[in-house]
């Protein structure tokens, strides 16, 4: 990391306020360990500044490292007790490290300096159902919905609530509450479905609410192995087997899914198989037992008796009177030729098997004559270690579910990405293209993106990595900004010393994007245009660095009005009052101007047009381009424009989900349902997940 304190050394030394300024850029983006590298370098240049330690705690609880955020958001709060999020996210912290009353003294002084602020209620609620304090948390969320009277997560947070009181009424009819004021949230329909399931045993009505779960976020894999246990029980074995084979599509490490489909591959006969989900739980886990035991039964079935024997010899390690595996082992003995010790264990097994016997008839006779025996405290002991070793075998066979992972956890509402992350309201376009070193694709469906541009590049192997075109943000590992800014100052010294080529500005453009420094990079596109006007990646390049930079310039004055509403540290300096103040009427021939900021990003969206027509100009079937051009014309509001984009990278590349799925919404947008559905419908065919999320709503 040398490289990289050097590298951001220098610029601290010329401007402190940039180098804060690119730290937010990163965080902005999700590059968290880019991000704390920035932060770290304007605290050591200006440790007396708040704002780097909180905005570095804000990484750190991202990267789920709770304890260091907790410091930070202290040191932060030394500096400036006036930044509310500070006491925020240090209670999530300390909420998550399980430090209930640290997170809840926390929440208590945000509520003093903003009453009423939602997250803090919700959060301080949360955490006194943790520590048993319920009359409190009772009367925090009858508090925080008489303020909010339509906020669903709360009644989903009284239903938990509820269910530690034991009271699945009360539990439903919050939850019931909640999905009526909002059909969309997962945890909804998965709470009430497990009630149905664990306490009613009504797998019907539980499968139901597990399909609407489903359709909401249909790339969580728990909920297919949770609606496989519910079809099980509902005796439709294909149904459970296809859930279990789509949960391992998405998540092909769950040990709960091949547990699971190990054991409904037995009871359907097909062992081999069987033996391999078993023998991949066993892989990661050595000392699962059930799974050894269901492996060790089929190897016997499958005569493959030697490792049959291995694996029984392992279960009864742990469980020595299992009486079951040592009646199966003594088979095994005996089909390897082994009489003496398969005598041995059948001997011991009926041993084991006729004393739990006569227990059960000691029990049936005191329960009939009521007599309670000298030795009952001795009895019940031993009567309860004869059960346990009984009571492995339906341990061992029985289906695994998955704990709910919606219950209602403290999240930060991080107002430094600039738009709220609400997955049960906001809707995003898929994003634009854009050239990068790191690709991170969440579908199902692995996609291709290929332009013959990036192929030919990458050729000529003239870049310190292999170019790809990608539309998913990446975080970067501290080895890869290392090496970015490594490169960055191979590049300085090469175009201080040589004659400048435009692949080498394109080059040092493109280590700027990786370190989330778009101004620069755009700079540097721009000089590689200079020199080569036909340079169609530097245009493309060019253009989202334009729009990352748009992005920035948007939510800067955004996300600082956002995180200073609740107290402004300037504000405060200068002795204003900022809670409550309304904005200034303008003068009359001055309302409904567009404001500096929104000219400039008129502006900037005009720049990017003109990039990406460039880009067509050079090359007129780059489909990604076309496809960007859309994104823009969906920001600028022009939804003809937009569709007409889409419709015309789809004639080029039929099988593009991303441009269905962005003309379905813009279709919706314009209210024509039909048509909106059918490209949604198209676009979740090929692999884009939150189309079924959207058709979900379209349908309530």
């Amino acid at each position: 990391m040398a490289m990289v304190a050097n590298a951001m050394s220098i610029y601290a030394q010329i401007n402190t306020d940039q180098v804060m300024n690119i730290g937010r850029n990163a965080l902005y983006f999700e590059d968290y360990i880019l991000s704390i590298q920035y932060f770290n370098q304007v605290i050591k240049a200006k440790p007396y500044l708040a704002d780097p330690y909180f905005f570095r705690a804000i990484a750190k609880l991202e990267l789920e490292d709770y304890k260091g955020a907790e410091e930070d958001c202290s040191l932060a709060i030394e500096r400036n007790p006036f930044i509310i999020d500070a006491y925020q996210v240090r209670g999530i912290a300390r909420q998550t490290l399980k430090d209930y009353k640290g997170a809840i003294a926390d929440y208590e002084e945000g509520l003093r300096q903003m009453p009423e602020h939602r997250v803090f209620l919700m959060n301080k609620a949360v955490s006194e159902c943790e520590i048993g304090e319920y009359e409190q948390a009772d009367s925090t969320y009858a508090r925080l919905l008489s303020i909010y009277p339509n906020y669903a997560n709360a009644y989903l947070g009284r239903a938990q609530l509820r269910m530690m009181q034991a009271d699945t009424l009360a539990a439903i009819d919050d939850i019931d509450k909640s999905i009526s004021i909002s059909k969309n949230i997962p945890g909804a329909y998965v709470m009430r479905s497990e009630i149905n399931m664990s306490y009613k045993k009504d797998y019907k009505a539980a499968l139901a609410d597990m399909d609407e779960a489903i359709k909401l976020e249909p790339h969580y894999a728990g909920y297919f192995i949770n609606r496989a246990f519910m079809k099980y029980n509902l005796d439709d074995y294909f149904g459970a087997m296809s859930d279990y084979d789509y949960a391992l599509q998405l998540d092909p490490t769950n040990l709960a899914a091949h547990f699971n489909r190990g054991l409904l591959r037995t009871e359907v006969g097909d062992n081999n198989k069987a033996i391999e989900d078993f023998s991949y739980v066993l892989r990661s886990e050595p000392d699962n037992m059930p799974a050894r035991y269901n492996r060790a039964l089929l190897y016997s079935k499958t005569g493959q008796y030697r490792d049959a024997v291995s694996d029984f010899d392992a279960v009864l390690d742990v469980y020595p009177d299992f009486d079951a595996v040592l009646f199966a082992r003594s088979e095994c003995k005996r089909k390897l030729g082994d009489m003496a010790g398969g005598e041995q264990d059948y001997n011991r097994a009926r041993e084991l098997s006729r004393r739990k016997d006569n227990l059960a008839e000691n029990k049936n006779e005191k329960a009939a004559d009521g007599s309670q025996g000298g030795k009952q405290g001795e009895q019940v002991a031993e009567k309860e270690k004869e059960e346990s070793a009984s009571a492995v075998i339906n341990k061992f066979s029985t289906l695994l579910t998955v704990e709910n992972d919606n219950e209602i956890k403290p999240k930060y509402e991080n107002r430094t990405r600039g738009r709220i992350q609400d997955f049960n309201y906001h809707i995003d376009l898929e994003p634009m293209f854009f050239l990068s070193y790191y690709d991170r694709s969440d579908n199902v469906v692995e996609n291709t993106y290929y332009i013959r541009e990036v192929t030919d590049l990458n050729s000529l192997r003239l870049l310190p990595f292999m170019l790809l075109l990608t539309n998913s943000q990446f975080r970067l590992y501290e080895d890869q900004i290392e090496a970015h800014f490594r490169s960055i100052e191979y590049y300085n010294g090469l175009l201080a010393t040589s004659q400048a080529r435009s692949i080498d500005y394109f080059a040092r453009a493109m280590d700027f994007m990786m370190v989330k420094n778009p101004a620069e990079a755009i700079n540097d596109f721009t000089r590689a245009i200079e020199l080569s006007p036909d340079f169609s990646l530097a245009y493309l390049g060019r253009s989202y660095a334009r729009y990352m930079q748009m992005q920035i310039d948007e939510n800067g004055s955004a996300g600082d009005s956002d995180l200073t509403a609740q107290a402004s540290p300037g504000a405060l300096r200068q002795g204003g009052a900022v809670m409550g103040k309304a904005m200034p009427t303008l003068p009359g021939n001055m309302q409904g101007l567009p404001s500096l900021g929104e000219r400039k990003t008129s502006v900037a969206m005009q720049q990017i047009i003109e990039d990406l027509d460039m880009v067509l100009k050079i090359s007129p079937r780059n489909v990604y381009a076309i496809f960007n051009k859309g994104n823009m014309y969906m920001k600028m509001q022009d939804l003809t424009a937009a569709m007409s984009c889409y419709s015309e990278a789809i004639e080029i590349k039929p099988d593009f989900g991303e441009a269905y799925y962005n003309r379905g919404l813009a279709y919706l947008q314009l209210g024509n349902k039909e048509k909106g559905v059918a490209d949604l419908s198209k676009a979740g065919e090929l692999g884009i997940l939150p189309s079924y999320n959207v058709l979900k709503r379209m349908t309530n």
